[in-house]
């Protein structure tokens, strides 16, 4: 295999020319995908990297973990209210909701789809849909209430392989963090509003709002890039925001909040991304099924505790980033390691 030469600002880099009739250049561009949905130049890439959350013109600047526990702390306000002032710097209140409620809604749909479909998915593994299925058996149960020791985990993993198997046939997902690691979020968040009949729209609003204060936190600390860390930044990254998101709605302090995300993100590190196939469907859409089981489990310990802990989240996402800086690029979304490389081709 003839290795192509790495550019240097990202490992998701694409170089663009333009040659006239006689191969003469004419103009030459390189973009970045970054992660998370975001393409970038490599101009651009420069700004984004020197750019800190700690120098944006908003009430609470965090630009870390510790800032925002501490400006938590002195203004008595939780996460969710710290990202909404900000968020609210330059959006109204009202369009900051609509605009949360239509990612809510999309999520949403997306587990819907997911739920409803069956099928063989595109790509050439012949990976078979099973979302369906499994939600047509939980759904039985469910109806005759049937309580099994299962239950909590067969629901957050319906709902996670849902809106996988939808981005793994090129449906619309949210990238939260990224598509790969999509279902996470919208998992936890589905998973809560089934088994708490007492759940809100600000329920959704706060936990939406928390996971993205994390999420913010990881990204410019570290990364969200499986090409760039490893699937530790990915679902790892999902994970974290989505159990401090859960924390935050049943009722966590900030420390207790900060504390799920660093539980969850601790028992992802070192995670390889190593898709069968360059495709994000094994071991990808289990995997989501994995983080979002792993979120709530971390919720549930963090609320069991004071929100004292040895390892602080900026420790935690510290980790993560020498982690990915020294995994080998085999092992990160190239599909030349790992479990991609000893799947039996048959």
């Amino acid at each position: 295999m003839t290795s192509i030469p790495r550019l240097p600002g990202h490992p998701n880099g694409l170089k663009f020319g333009a040659f006239d009739s006689d191969g003469g250049l004419l103009l030459r561009r390189v973009y970045y995908s970054i992660g998370g949905g975001f393409v970038v130049s490599d101009g651009e890439l420069e700004s984004v990297k020197s750019a800190s959350p700690a120098d944006a013109d908003v009430p609470y600047p965090f630009a870390n973990a510790h800032d925002m526990l501490v400006m938590a702390n002195d203004a008595g306000l939780s996460i969710a209210q710290l990202k909404r002032a900000n968020e609210q710097a330059t959006t109204p209140r009202t369009r900051l909701d609509a605009g949360v409620d239509a990612i809510w809604t999309a999520m949403s749909a997306c587990i819907d789809r997911g739920l409803s479909q069956d099928g063989i998915m595109p790509g050439g593994l012949k990976v078979k849909r099973r979302a369906k299925a499994i939600h047509a058996q939980l759904d039985a149960q469910w109806q005759r209430n049937e309580i099994t020791p299962l239950m909590a985990n067969d629901w957050l993993s319906v709902y996670a392989m849902a809106v996988n198997e939808e981005n793994a046939g090129g449906g619309r997902v949210v990238t939260a963090p990224t598509n790969g690691a999509a279902g996470v979020i919208p998992a936890v968040l589905r998973y809560f509003l089934k088994f708490n009949a007492g759940a809100s729209p600000a329920n959704i609003r706060d936990y939406l709002l928390t996971a993205a204060a994390i999420g913010g936190i990881i990204k410019h600390n570290a990364s969200i890039s499986g090409a760039e860390v490893g699937c530790q930044g990915e679902v790892g990254s999902a994970s974290a925001m989505a159990a401090a998101g859960l924390c935050a709605i049943m009722g966590g302090t900030p420390t207790q909040v900060e504390n799920a995300a660093e539980i969850a993100l601790e028992h992802h590190l070192g995670m390889t991304c190593d898709p069968v196939g360059g495709l994000v469907q094994i071991p990808c859409i289990e995997r989501n099924a994995f983080g979002a089981v792993k979120a709530v489990t971390a919720a549930s310990l963090a609320m069991k505790g004071d929100g004292v802990h040895a390892v602080p989240l900026d420790a935690c996402v510290e980790t993560m980033r020498q982690t990915g800086m020294d995994m080998s690029d085999r092992y990160k979304e190239t599909s030349q390691a790992g479990l991609a490389v000893n799947f039996p081709a048959c």
